[in-house]
This record gives structure tokens, sequence and C-alpha cells, in this order.
């Protein structure tokens, strides 16, 4: 069996749920935590050398957790949160994103099993027919974690939103997201 960077077994049983708003501040603690900071260092998602500031707000957060046409699915470990994605439908497609494994279990296929399991989600409940994503381009990485797993560049590129504080403090100049795309039916 796998195990994440804190040697713990990694294949723990992970029980998915719906956020709602009274898990919003320990889902901001989570995401803040995997993407942004020493803390995301521990995992191989962090963004720190491209974003400092936050990567989601509580404000954001409880908004996309209220709003109809979105869901934001948490994953338990031992009653904890210890991971989140965020569907958004689309007519008959949805934007994914905000995929997030707690930074010291990442590695051993959580990430693989919370992005099945939310793909499934929106095929079956919502009936969706793609999910999209933007993933930062200099996260090459990362988007070939996501070609492995069927997801297709589109070519299509979208500005970041720079000036915005909401989205995070850049560390660099040129960043931008590149859309991906994958056939959910």
């Amino acid at each position: 069996m796998r195990r994440g960077a804190n040697g713990e077994a990694a294949q723990q049983p992970l029980t998915l749920r719906a956020a709602t708003v009274a898990d919003v501040p320990a889902l901001v603690t989570l995401v803040n935590s995997a993407y942004r900071g020493d803390s995301s260092r521990a995992g191989w998602t962090t963004e720190a050398d491209l974003l400092g500031g936050q990567r989601i707000d509580a404000e954001s957060l409880a908004k996309a957790v209220a709003s109809p046409g979105t869901v934001v699915l948490m994953g338990e470990c031992d009653g904890k949160p210890i991971a989140c994605v965020q569907l958004e439908r689309i007519g008959d497609d949805c934007y994914l994103g905000m995929l997030t494994i707690q930074p010291t279990l990442q590695g051993g296929g959580r990430g693989r099993q919370l992005l099945d399991a939310a793909e499934r989600w929106a095929a079956t409940r919502w009936g969706a027919r793609t999910a999209e994503m933007t993933v930062i381009v200099q996260r090459t990485e990362l988007i070939a974690w996501y070609e492995r797993r069927g997801y297709v560049r589109t070519g299509e590129f979208r500005p970041f939103p720079y000036g915005d504080e909401r989205f995070g403090l850049p560390q660099r100049d040129g960043l931008e997201f590149e859309v991906l795309r994958k056939t959910l039916r």
C-alpha cells in the first residue's frame, strides 16, 4: 500500500458528502494550506512559488456552497476534512475546480479517488457530458497529472486576475490559465 508523505496509510476510507456553510472555516484552512504558504510545500500541488496570499476566502467559499448549481464535495477521514473539490453545473457540462488534498496526504491516490468521485457525481446527478477546468500554465506537472486522467489541453487560455487579491498575490508575471476538458459520458 502506498503511503502519504507523513507515513500514514494513504487509502483509509474517504467519506464524501456535500459541504455545508458550517464546513466553510475548516475548508478554507484546508484549501489555503494545500496551495499557498509553507504548509503547502509538504505536498506536490503547491503554488507557493507562483502565488502568495490566499487561494480562497470564507465569503467566496460560503457563496459557492450555498449556490444552486454548485456543490463542494468534502472528503473526510475519521471525521476530519482532508479533501474537497468544487463542481459547478454549466448547461450540460460542468466546471471542476479547487481539487484539494491535505498536503501531508498527497501522493497516495486520494486525488485520483476524489477526481473520479467528482466526475461520477457530475455525470450521474447532473448528466454532465464533459468536465472542464483551468490550470495555471506554469503548473506543468499538474497539467500532466490531469492528462494522465483523461483531460485534454484545449489550447484555450484565460487571463489570471492580476490585481484581485481574492485569488492570491502573484509572485511573477506571465500567469495565465489553460483550459482542460474531459468527456464524462
